[in-house]
């Protein structure tokens, strides 16, 4: 996948800033890629396990820089990660995240992985170790939920996680996140039994599973969509009459002329201006003036109030 670089500005202070967006096909939804400033793009890697683990020792811990320095290596067929820790030489990690032969990463899962270097047919590869330790036979699967590529193969933005079982598929796992100048791309929602739109149940999109699209609205709104697990919804919100969307502001919604707007579609149900509000923690325009980022939460009671619906969703944010 090719980045295209894209100006950008917040919509407080109207600094301007850079980010490299991947571009998608034929109009599809598409992530977003890491970004150069602005928009604070996270590099970092967790891990947790239990006692029993040999790689983990039953440890925990997390990385970020300047305190580690994270680098990536390889390609979209096969991605290396090292992990060293600034202060303690002796602290170290590898992570090497494979594609079947043949075939590049994307986001999606990839069960039955087998260790990287050794891996077979068309399984996928996994090798976690760290601080002299490492697995002779690896059991496990890993996700990646964003990657982007320049247009000489390196890898510019990754976002994975992995479940690492090592010399046995039944041994203590090893759990972990490898995040590398990746920004937020997620839609949640939570819904009450009786309520219309999300009908009593609750999932998460991820770009491991779902696509996603920002664009602008009329009246100074902003539409966010998002399209996974046999779901597509769209929220749309809106400032009041003569005013601009703003970061750090929650907007009440009440249903009355020239107020604040919010709308949900989801699978063909739709409920506009129901009594609720939502926040928008996060807000970026291009330069041009187009939506490009965007962190919001919002709660609404459709139908009467008969169950309330609530959602957090970003995109570049």
């Amino acid at each position: 996948m090719r980045n295209r670089l894209q100006r950008w500005r917040r919509s407080v202070g109207g600094a301007a800033v850079a980010l490299c967006t991947a571009v998608g096909l034929g109009g599809a939804l598409a992530p977003p890629a890491a970004a150069a400033s602005g928009p604070t793009p996270v590099t970092s890697y967790t891990y947790t396990s239990v006692a029993g683990d040999y790689i983990g020792q039953g440890r925990a811990g997390t990385y970020r820089e300047p305190a580690a320095t994270i680098t990536v290596g390889g390609d979209a067929r096969y991605a290396t990660i090292r992990v060293s820790n600034t202060e303690d030489w002796q602290d170290w990690w590898d992570i090497e995240l494979a594609a079947p032969k043949g075939e590049q990463l994307h986001p999606g899962v990839y069960r039955n992985a087998e260790r990287a270097a050794f891996r077979t047919g068309r399984t996928p590869g996994l090798d976690v170790g760290g601080n002299g330790r490492g697995c002779n036979t690896v059991y496990g699967q890993f996700t990646v939920h964003q990657i982007a590529t320049d247009a000489a193969g390196v890898i510019t933005m990754l976002d994975a996680s992995y479940t690492q079982n090592c010399e046995s598929a039944t041994a203590q796992p090893l759990k972990g996140t490898v995040k590398y100048r990746a920004l937020p791309l997620s839609y949640a929602y939570k819904s009450e039994a009786g309520d219309p739109i999300g009908q009593g149940k609750s999932v998460t999109h991820t770009g491991a599973t779902s696509l996603f699209r920002l664009t602008d609205s009329y009246a100074g709104g902003v539409s966010f969509e998002a399209e996974g697990k046999r779901e597509h919804w769209t929220v749309v919100i809106r400032p009041p009459s003569g005013e601009r969307l703003t970061a750090g502001r929650t907007y009440q919604v009440t249903g009355a002329a020239g107020g604040a707007a919010l709308e949900v579609y989801a699978n063909g149900r739709a409920c506009s201006n129901a009594p609720g509000e939502f926040t928008v923690d996060r807000l970026y325009f291009t330069d041009e003036g187009k939506a490009a980022g965007l962190s919001a939460r919002y709660r609404h009671s459709c139908g009467g109030g008969a169950g309330s619906l609530t959602g957090t969703l970003h995109y570049a944010a």
